[in-house]
């Protein structure tokens, strides 16, 4: 029997990876969830708890500051990190529906992989409005989440698949290592917070998985030229992401100064919009970048030359930070 033309798609035997869609699926449809009724449950944030673990927020770094000054600060970057959680699904969930069409006329367990982390992502993109509804209510008015995240799909989804599924990645990847590192452990989180970020990764799990099969996928479709060209595009991507991290600390700092009962120094204030930098360039790319699970997929697509390149981009977005 002659296979079909969809499966020129596949360079590698696409029979190697039929189990790992297949497992995918099954773990999908076990542990889904709805957003009212198993997450949200009536729930409001209980605003004398953190929203994010110090080993994330490294608002202890930031010693001048009290405790209650360091709960406010927890909450709004806990803030920024569910808008910006929304943020990213908008181009994942749209970059996922257009490379499940390779899947469409082929293996129909691999299509439904992908066309339900679709949907799963389209799912995360209300919870997180919901959440950021529900922290506006007992938080201080003045908060601005700056990009737009329609801009931002726009941008990135210009770039190269294979750059887009490597970005996608290293999100899905260091999503499932905040969880399981740093949020699961802290007793000290507000429950409703700590509980969105569990339901997020059950999710979560199975489209890191979807994400390295399809990167993979993509890779073997290339020409050596279009590797490192895409090589660029990931550069560039990274960059941006880093831009708008920039300007959402510079946002988020005059947020907290405004809303804090004591006024800061100039100094103070200083110091607290580069505790917010360094914090977000830990959460967004360094965690990330910095798993052996996503240095191991990159290592193995990618030259030693094109290492280097990234090394050097990344080494001003890396100073500073305690990465071991």
């Amino acid at each position: 029997m002659q296979t079909a033309a969809p499966y020129s798609l596949f360079p590698r035997d696409f029979g190697a990876d039929a189990g790992r869609y297949a497992r995918c699926v099954a773990a999908s449809k076990r542990v889904r969830w709805e957003i009212d009724r198993d997450v949200l449950r009536g729930r409001s944030f209980d605003f004398d708890k953190k929203f994010l673990p110090d080993g994330l927020s490294k608002v202890g770094e930031l010693s001048f500051l009290d405790a209650d000054e360091r709960l406010l600060l927890s909450q709004i970057q806990g803030r920024t990190y569910a808008n910006t959680f929304g943020l990213v699904e908008r181009f994942i969930g749209a970059k996922i529906a257009e490379v499940s069409r390779d899947h469409g006329l082929g293996d129909q367990t691999a299509f439904e992989a992908l066309v339900r982390f679709t949907d799963e992502e389209l799912k995360h993109q209300e919870l997180f409005r919901r959440l950021d509804a529900l922290a506006a209510t007992g938080m201080p008015a003045g908060y601005n989440y700056l990009p737009q995240p329609n801009d931002v799909a726009g941008f990135v989804l210009g770039k190269s698949t294979w750059s887009v599924l490597a970005l996608t990645c290293h999100i899905e990847i260091f999503t499932l290592q905040h969880y399981h590192q740093s949020i699961d452990s802290d007793p000290g989180l507000d429950p409703l917070w700590k509980d969105v970020f569990l339901f997020h990764a059950r999710e979560e799990a199975q489209h890191a998985i979807l994400d390295e099969l399809e990167w993979r996928r993509e890779d073997e479709k290339m020409s050596t030229e279009e590797r490192d060209a895409a090589v660029d595009d990931l550069i560039a991507l990274v960059a941006a992401v880093d831009g708008i991290l920039v300007a959402q600390s510079k946002s988020d700092a005059q947020y907290f100064a405004s809303a804090n009962r004591r006024p800061l120094s100039a100094e103070q204030a200083l110091q607290v919009e580069a505790g917010l930098l360094r914090a977000y360039r830990w959460q967004y790319i360094v965690s990330g970048v910095g798993d052996p699970r996503f240095q191991n997929v990159l290592g193995s697509l990618i030259t030693p030359a094109q290492s280097a390149r990234i090394g050097t981009a990344l080494a001003p977005i890396f100073a500073g930070q305690n990465v071991q």
